[in-house]
């Protein structure tokens, strides 16, 4: 009679062959996957009632992998063509700066897509016809069907509960909870940005004869698309000044503390009262608030500026900043000069204009600015902008930034003197820096 302990031991081994047959499946189909499936192990977790990825191991229950592979021999090939796709496109590495829920549903669609679209022998589940005309109607309100754009367009649409859900389930094949756990996945996403790589190089070859990957290929572009940090960004536009704070680095203690010994409360030597540091002080922001910048994310580039600026200690006691908003001229100039007033705008600031976009009347109207003596240093001009406008000939004297908002088309081509920087909408709105 066999015990408990051996059941559990066939079933194990018979679900490492589950395994193995799924990964013969996808390298014969597939094979620029070989260099991602060599990245994953398997571990045997009973009572999980599940499959999870944390990026290097993939932990399963043998009895849950038995159950789905007698009701649908494909599922677990299925299943691991999906942990695969969710690694090369980098979700698990976004998971902790996203609303989860909606996050979890637009990976899944995503990957889901893309199997659709490769249409593979082998990978057929029952309820696939429903998927696709699930698919069918999302991709006509998502044009660049990625994760990143599903994403975006479930928060905007705001589906109740109910309807989320059944959106979810209908694409769900593993569990996203290990996505959480951050020490482990940063220790395994340089590897899999290296994978995609491999990946997109060897999809080429792959490719000539096909043409169903267009969704691989984006779904790829997107993840490894460089992904800035505009914190740091900000930096840029530093510049050098004189700020009222004690300088630690230039006082000697040994004399401050053997003046107080020797003589009570009379110090030797004082602190310096000044010292160098790189923060903000006169600086430019440019908001195109013509018809295709209009909006809410005007409001949150403003806003997340804002923010970095305050969080990040970039003012200095007095400040002179200017937020022109612009399309085709100059219509309005709001001076800041200290914390209060940016609050101020913030809270009771007003968007004009709505016009045809021009950058050149900007630089015209700053450059007067710099000659009436508006300014003593001006360090950077940062210009928020879909792009399409006219751009001015000359370089001025100042550094200046595009900032455009990433939409899947690419931005138009900017003068050689001038950075350019590409944000996507999570990126704007995001309130952690």
């Amino acid at each position: 009679m066999r015990t408990e302990a051996d059941k559990l031991k066939k079933a194990t081994a018979l679900s490492e062959n589950i395994w193995r047959l799924a990964r013969d499946r996808i390298v014969v189909n597939l094979r620029f996957l070989d260099a991602a499936l060599a990245g994953l192990s398997f571990e045997a977790a009973y009572g999980t009632e599940g499959v999870a990825c944390d990026g290097r191991t993939i932990r399963y229950d043998p009895v849950y992998v038995l159950r789905q592979y007698q009701e649908e021999p494909n599922r677990i090939t299925r299943t691991l063509l999906h942990i695969l796709l969710h690694l090369i496109f980098n979700h698990p590495y976004r998971y902790e700066r996203m609303e989860q829920e909606l996050w979890d549903t637009a990976v899944d669609m995503a990957v889901e897509n893309v199997i659709a679209e490769l249409d593979l022998s082998g990978m057929e589940l029952g309820g696939d016809d429903l998927r696709g005309r699930a698919l069918a109607d999302w991709r006509m309100r998502v044009e660049v069907f990625t994760a990143e754009r599903i994403y975006r367009r479930l928060r905007e649409d705001r589906m109740d509960s109910e309807a989320l859900a059944q959106l979810s389930r209908l694409f769900w094949r593993d569990s996203h909870m290990s996505w959480a756990a951050r020490e482990t996945l940063e220790l395994t996403m340089q590897q899999w940005k290296k994978i995609s790589e491999r990946v997109k190089a060897e999809l080429k070859s792959f490719s000539r004869d096909r043409t169903d990957n267009r969704s691989i290929v984006q779904n790829l572009e997107e993840a490894m698309r460089e992904k800035y940090d505009y914190s740091d960004f900000l930096r840029r536009f530093c510049v050098s000044g004189e700020d009222m704070q004690i300088n630690d680095e230039e006082f000697d203690y040994v004399y401050y503390t053997y003046g107080l010994s020797l003589y009570g409360n009379m110090p030797l030597v004082e602190p310096l009262e000044y010292k160098d540091v790189n923060k903000i002080k006169e600086f430019v922001i440019a908001i195109d608030t013509s018809a295709s910048c209009r909006g809410k994310l005007v409001q949150a580039f403003l806003n997340k500026t804002y923010s970095i600026l305050k969080s990040s200690e970039s003012f200095f006691r007095k400040v002179n900043i200017h937020i022109l908003q612009c399309d085709s001229d100059v219509r309005q100039d709001t001076r800041i000069t200290c914390d209060e007033e940016f609050e101020a705008f913030m809270k009771h600031g007003h968007l004009e204009g709505f016009g045809a976009t021009d950058f050149r009347p900007v630089f015209d109207y700053v450059n007067r600015c710099i000659e009436a003596g508006s300014f003593e240093n001006l360090k950077g001009l940062i210009y928020f902008t879909d792009g399409y406008g006219v751009f001015p000939e000359r370089m001025p004297p100042y550094d200046t930034a595009f900032v455009f908002l990433d939409d899947g088309v690419e931005p138009p081509p900017i003068p050689p003197w001038a950075i350019k920087l590409v944000l996507s909408a999570e990126d704007i709105e995001e309130e952690r820096d």
